[in-house]
Formats: C-alpha cells, structure tokens, sequence
C-alpha cells in the first residue's frame, strides 16, 4: 500500500483544537465563555483581532461548504450591517477596556456582495469604538467578477491592505461544475487594480482535487497564475462534505472526482510548478513570495493559525461577528447561530447571539499548542515541562509508523515534520488529538486528509 492509500482518511483542518464535533457543549455557558473573552486584556494588552461573517451570495458555488444566504436581494445587506454593530457592541460591554484592532478580516460569504457605502458604514462603524492600531492587518475576501474599483478604493482608504481572490480553476468545465464562472482577463485586471490602488499583498485561492480536473488544468491554471504573480496562493485540497447540511455540494457525481491518487498528483505537480515560479510553501495549504509578510513571519517563527487561516499577527482575542462566525479567547471558542433568523432573534433580545462554545481544560490548552506549533513551523517539542503531558509516550508510539515512512523525526524531545511529511501534516497532528481518539466518530464528520 502506498503512502496516500495508508493515510487517506478523514480528519480535521485543525483550524481550532477542540475541533468543533468535540466541544463539550453540555458545560459551555455564555456566562463562561465572557470571562474568558474578558481575560488577559487590559490598557496595556488590548489587541484584538476581529472576524466579520458576511453570507450572502448572489449564486451558488458547488465546491463551497462556507455558511451562506443565496439572494440577489441587496436590501438584506443595511439590516445585517446594523446586526453586526449591534453585536459588537454587545461585546464591547463585556470589556473591561475599549480595544485596538489588530487584525481585522472580512470573510464570508461574498463580502464584495455588499456595496461600497455599505462596507464603509460597517467598518467606519466598528473603528469609531476602537482604538486605533500602529500595526494593523485588515483583509477581505473578493469575488473577481463583482469586485469593484470602488470596492477596492474605499476599503483601502480604511486601512485595508491584503485582498484575496476565489479564483479555483480556469478550466471551464470545471467552473460550469462548481458554478464559479470567471475570466482570466477579469482576474488579471482586478489583481492590477488592487495593486494601482496600493494593496502590498494580493492572494489568488486555488483548489485542487475538484470535479473534471485534471493535471493539465492545474498546469495551466498556475502558468496563468504565475504570469501575474500573486504575493500568496493559497492551493486548497478540495474539500468533499456533501452530507454537511445546506452546503451546494451535490451539482456533480462523485464519479467525476478525481481518485486519491490522482489529486496527490494534482498537488505534486502544482507544488512543483509553484516553487518554480519564485514561491515558497508555507504550513499547509499557502505558498508565498519572499517579500509578502507571511513568508517573512514564517521566517521569523511569528506565523499564526487561527479560524481565518494563516497569519502574520497573533492576539489570544479572536471575535467572530455574524451569523455562525466563531470566536477565539484562547481559552474558550464560541460559534453563533448558523441560521440568520435566529441570529437576529437573539440579537433583538439583547444576547450574543452564540448557540455553542468550548471552554478548554488545561490538557486541551496544551494539546492546542503542540497542534499549532505542527501547522505552523512543522515541528513541536516538549522541553518546557509546560507542553509535556502524560500521554506524549503513546503519542510517540502512534507516530512511528510515519517515522519509518520517512515523513517525520522523533527524538527524546520533539518532533520535525520532513519535507515528505508535509502533505500528512493533517494526519501528523490527529496523534495529539486526545479527544478524537477518545470518541471515534460514529458518521464521518471531516474531509480527506489527501
């Protein structure tokens, strides 16, 4: 058996430790979980990073299992900018100091859904709260075909400087299958208006692994990528979920994908073809160029993995605004409703509108960390007696299987990801994942690792 038929099981992305089936909802409290959102900040450390959920879309993209509203509507987005305040302020008076935004991202969803004015409002909305950071980090999601001039200019005067791109595949069979159809005319021409406009970092999303695609494709898609040269790529396993409720992944038969074997490859050659085109591959999932900021915090040791992706702040204060986004207190995770109407319900009494939370024990505290250190540096070691806890041995002993495949180092001590083991690094941390092996799933829960 090869490597990818051995280790091509489910398993999560590990964008949080619990991940999300495992949270012990039945002790979560909202009571709880403000504590913990109010620990640790005071005048001196009060650095925050905020996540904005906007869901709407003006059509459905099969390969996408995000929480989204398909509406061509544009008079939802006023009432949902008006939620969202609404919802910050719940949270500010839970604070015990007024915070600096660090990092801000809007997400989604289609933000670019949103007309210019109203993204205005909304995030002139939220900085009037805040105070003002030296060292901030604001991104956006966009949609090539409705990411506008005024978009991009209106953002930027605000602050934003990154701005990524869905861009998935050129291949229109593979885009009429996922429903995401775009020109790489209107993909070059609004990369070269960002960067006209000042944008210091421009990422195209790429997937592989999607329905019809085949090396070729990838081949192609990335030659067209190239010759614009994006600061970030982000280079997506497909992730298959179709049993996840309200997600659009049904418009293609599972016949149509790509075999195991045959998406390994797709990453293979895409890595290859990426590295030859100047980038680096950082973590998992991202490559960057040597002058982005993420290439330079991974060089550093400072990269960060949190519920949006890889980044180069860190603050132990994540809050997610909107409907189903998901907060951070390093201590605890909260999730807020997934449907909008009971979003707005909770709202509309005076309550965060969170329906499910986690508050981390110690050993979860510990277990996160070795996880993070694995995504982000691809390595990890217990010689602070801090991170050692008593089931490292049959940790260990789980991973020597990949030590012999050449995939990983162990030593008395640590444990180094090598270069092979890259593409197993999803796997790699499922070993520290106490409560996964605890409770087996009885129903698959997680993608692929491959």
């Amino acid at each position: 058996m090869n490597k990818v038929e051995k280790y091509n099981v489910p398993g999560p992305r590990y964008t949080s430790y619990p991940t999300v089936p495992y949270w012990d909802e039945n002790t979560f409290t909202v009571d709880a979980w403000k504590r913990t959102i109010r620990s640790d900040l005071d005048k001196a450390n009060n650095s925050i990073s905020l996540y904005i959920h906007l869901p709407f879309c003006e059509s459905l993209c099969t390969f996408c299992a995000c929480n989204k509203r398909i509406t061509k509507r544009h008079d939802v987005e006023r009432p949902y900018i008006e939620a969202i305040i609404k919802e910050f302020d719940l949270y500010l008076s839970t604070l015990t100091v007024i915070p600096k935004v660090k990092e801000l991202h809007l997400g989604g969803g289609t933000p670019t859904f949103f007309s210019a004015g109203n993204l205005e409002m909304l995030i002139g909305e939220i900085l009037s709260r805040t105070e003002e950071s030296s060292q901030k980090d604001f991104s956006f999601e966009g949609h090539p075909n409705n990411t506008t001039y005024e978009h991009l200019k209106t953002l930027y005067d605000l602050g934003f400087r990154r701005v990524s791109f869905g861009i998935q595949d050129y291949n229109p069979k593979v885009q009429m299958a996922i429903h995401r159809v775009q020109s790489f005319d209107r993909v070059k021409r609004v990369t070269e208006i960002a960067r006209e406009i000042g944008y210091t970092s421009v990422g195209h999303d790429l997937i592989f692994g999607l329905p019809h695609q085949k090396v070729a494709d990838i081949e192609n898609t990335i030659a067209l990528t190239s010759s614009v040269m994006p600061d970030r790529i982000a280079f997506y396993s497909y992730a298959h979920v179709p049993w996840m409720k309200g997600n659009g992944q049904r418009g293609f038969k599972e016949e149509d994908l790509p075999a195991a074997r045959s998406k390994r490859e797709q990453y293979e050659i895409g890595k290859k073809k990426l590295e030859e085109a100047g980038y680096f591959e950082l973590g998992m999932d991202h490559f960057a160029l040597p002058a982005d900021t993420l290439y330079k915090a991974y060089q550093q040791g400072k990269m960060h993995r949190n519920f949006m992706g890889y980044t180069t702040t860190k603050t132990n204060k994540l809050i997610g605004l909107g409907v189903s986004a998901i907060s951070d207190s390093w201590y605890g995770f909260a999730q807020n409703e997934k449907k909008l109407e009971d979003y707005y319900e909770k709202l509309n009494s005076g309550q965060l509108p969170v329906f499910r939370g986690h508050i981390l024990s110690d050993k979860d505290l510990v277990i996160r960390q070795h996880i993070l250190n694995l995504m982000c540096d691809l390595k990890t070691d217990w010689k602070n007696n801090e991170l050692y806890i008593p089931e490292i041995p049959d940790i260990l002993l789980n991973l020597m299987e990949m030590q012999e495949d050449d995939l990983l180092a162990i030593d008395a001590t640590s444990i180094q990801v090598k270069p092979a083991g890259r593409a197993f690094i999803r796997n790699i941390c499922m070993a520290f994942d106490l409560r996964l092996k605890e409770q087996r799933p009885e129903r698959q829960l997680f993608s692929k690792t491959i």
